[in-house]
């Protein structure tokens, strides 16, 4: 047996305080007790004393009227220890009971709950607040998994509704459509392959399944440029690409469709027929830049804030069949964080967007000494 179930059961946390502080009190009144005896009865002489003037207890007698007394002390102080320390230990114990049952509330599926444990700064303070701090990112991230299922679910279901519905029309009335089917019917799967492969990219990043190289940002942003140059052409949007070598450390592969994601969004949020994007790299401290600007047209704040969620396509800044899986700067987010960077939203003061990847810059190569110098 393991886990809980397999252990034997032992005392309590409060019951051992309380033993503990039980024993101290015997011990300091035993030590308390011998100082007595060595400091004091053993210099008083046994046998009789002989004094003008009345009696003279000698060590015997003193032992007799003291030795009882004392054990009569000892046994006060074990009730007094035993009593007052269960006392104490349950007051001061009662913060942990409070993180201990907000602990089986969360066991048990209650993330809203928090313990807010009030007083002075202390280490029961401090464990709660920080457990009242794992709470709230447990809480933030299960809702974030539980809108993502339900809306990969429903992306996921609309090809497969529409494919069924398709076959449907194609079974009752086989030569009518022909042609035009099968090319909605090719859409339609690809489509739902573009998302479930764009669902696999985005776990992948999350799940930080991949070895770190040294790679180039600059050399990523002009293969992704060059990748997308025929879709800009088609939208008419003019794409310039500049800046510095930008090393950063990561997956040459996630760091690419980081790159393919930033321009094809700038591309395909755009003006049509007279819009620009700006691709550009650079190292700035210890992080490797990565900004790409678009015009547009504006945006507003508050889809500002929802663009990197995952399934919001910019449906204020963009229309017709361009609008994409919805997971294009949500996989950048996600890629972004596993590679320890961080992403910059800003909208552009005359429309359009900016976007801007920081990555912690790569360490530089080692300088090689020439075979020769290194002989000499």
């Amino acid at each position: 047996m393991s886990g809980r179930a397999g252990r034997a059961p032992g005392l309590s946390v409060r019951l051992k305080l309380t033993l503990s502080y039980a024993a101290f009190l015997m011990l300091a009144g035993a030590v308390l007790l011998a100082v007595v005896w060595l400091f004091l009865l053993r210099y008083v002489p046994d046998g009789t004393i002989r004094v003008l003037g009345g009696f003279v207890p000698n060590r015997s007698d003193l032992v007799d009227a003291f030795v009882p007394r004392a054990a009569a002390v000892l046994v006060f102080l074990l009730a007094f220890g035993l009593v007052g320390g269960w006392l104490l230990a349950g007051v001061m114990l009662a913060p942990l009971s409070r993180i201990t049952a907000a602990t089986r509330r969360a066991a048990a599926g209650s993330l809203s709950h928090r313990i807010d444990l009030e007083g002075r700064q202390d280490e029961f303070r401090e464990l709660a607040d920080s457990f009242d701090a794992m709470l709230a990112r447990l809480e933030a991230d299960v809702a974030a998994q539980q809108r993502f299922a339900a809306n990969a679910s429903h992306e996921l279901r609309t090809p497969l509704a529409i494919t069924k519905a398709l076959l449907e029309v194609a079974r009752n009335d086989p030569g009518r459509y022909g042609g035009e089917l099968d090319d909605r019917l090719r859409a339609v799967n690809t489509r739902a392959i573009e998302l479930t492969e764009a669902l696999l990219v985005l776990s992948r990043a999350d799940q930080r399944a991949f070895t770190p190289q040294r790679v180039d940002l600059s050399l990523l942003a002009e293969e992704a440029t060059e990748t997308l140059l025929p879709l800009a052409e088609t939208h008419g949007v003019e794409v310039e690409t500049s800046g510095d070598v930008a090393p950063a450390l990561g997956s040459p592969a996630l760091l690419l469709q980081l790159a393919t994601n930033l321009v094809h969004n700038a591309i395909v949020h755009n003006l049509q027929g007279e819009g620009t994007v700006r691709v550009d790299t650079a190292v700035r401290g210890a992080s490797a830049v990565l900004r790409v600007e678009n015009t547009g047209e504006p945006v507003s704040p508050r889809l500002l804030d929802t663009l990197t969620e995952p399934f919001q396509r910019g449906t204020e800044r963009v229309r017709g069949d361009h609008a994409g899986v919805g997971l294009g700067l949500a996989i950048v987010k996600s890629i972004a964080q596993a590679h320890d960077g961080t992403l910059r939203l800003a909208a552009r003061p005359g429309g359009g967007l900016s976007v801007t990847v920081e990555l912690p810059v790569a360490a530089p190569l080692p300088v090689e000494r020439p075979a020769a110098a290194a002989r000499a």
